[in-house]
């Protein structure tokens, strides 16, 4: 049976809330570790709670703790990650289940589960990039000194990403998966792993811009978080997600102007 026809039969549908189900448990719980502090923080007990909240003090924090906080820190934006991007990612693990038809239910559950742990992978990882520009830039200084820059050019920069013909780009092969399942799809747990870090490659290119932005708000800021999980979460399901996209594009452009200008009045 090909690709398209194991996603376009119905063979398989009673199985798919499973997978639906699995994956919001998992971001519920996610965001209940969040929520309610069940992670050890980078910086360790004694850090207040509201400092994790500032514009860079979860990334200063786990520089300044050597190698413990930083691996603290990418279990904690890994847990992010997984809260804020399984959600909207139900319809393409649905799409990959569907083209293992034929695959016993024991080999269908091990290639499903690779391929969710290395998308949770991938964004893992991604949290090594904050990392490196706060060793670089350190934002919670920034922040706390020119925070009208800081805030208006990360939005002018959030506003050119989303505008741009790359974040379409990517942004097509999060709302539309089977195209990319069907031409990358390769058999097997191996196989499985390989084609879910193709494709994550492309979700971190269709948000990094909105994650960026978090992180110069607060990449513990719950409210932010919640606020951006819903943008990129319509972005990437609804009939006019790209229409929101360009609209938010906009938005970050106008108020990130609006806030340099008021910053140099």
């Amino acid at each position: 049976m090909s690709i398209r026809e194991a996603v376009g039969g119905r063979g398989s549908l009673a199985d798919l809330p499973v997978v639906a189900l699995v994956t919001y448990v998992v971001a519920l719980l996610a965001w209940l570790a969040l929520v309610y502090r069940w992670l050890p923080m980078p910086g360790g007990e004694m850090d207040a709670p509201m400092r994790m909240s500032s514009a860079g003090a979860p990334e200063a924090m786990a520089l300044s703790n050597g190698l413990s906080g930083v691996v603290l820190y990418l279990l904690m934006w890994g847990v992010m990650m997984v809260a804020m991007m399984y959600p909207s990612s139900v319809p393409l693990f649905g799409l990959y289940y569907r083209t293992l038809e034929g695959t016993s239910r024991t080999g269908k559950a091990a290639r499903v589960g690779a391929f969710m742990l290395t998308y949770a992978l991938v964004w893992t990882v991604a949290g090594v990039v904050p990392l490196v520009v706060n060793a670089v830039v350190p934002i919670a200084t920034l922040a706390d000194e020119y925070t009208g820059f800081l805030l208006g050019g990360t939005l002018v920069l959030l506003s050119a990403y989303q505008l741009s013909p790359y974040k379409y780009r990517c942004l097509r092969y999060c709302r539309s998966p089977l195209g990319f399942l069907m031409s990358h799809h390769r058999p097997g747990v191996r196989g499985a792993v390989r084609t879910s870090w193709e494709f994550s490659t492309f979700c971190v290119g269709c948000c990094w811009a909105l994650f960026a932005f978090m992180v110069v708000v607060g990449s513990m800021n719950l409210l932010w978080m919640a606020l951006i999980t819903v943008v990129l979460s319509l972005e990437r399901v609804v009939a006019w997600g790209e229409r929101l996209a360009r609209g938010v594009g906009v938005a970050a452009g106008v108020a990130g102007v609006v806030v340099i200008a008021a910053t140099l009045v």
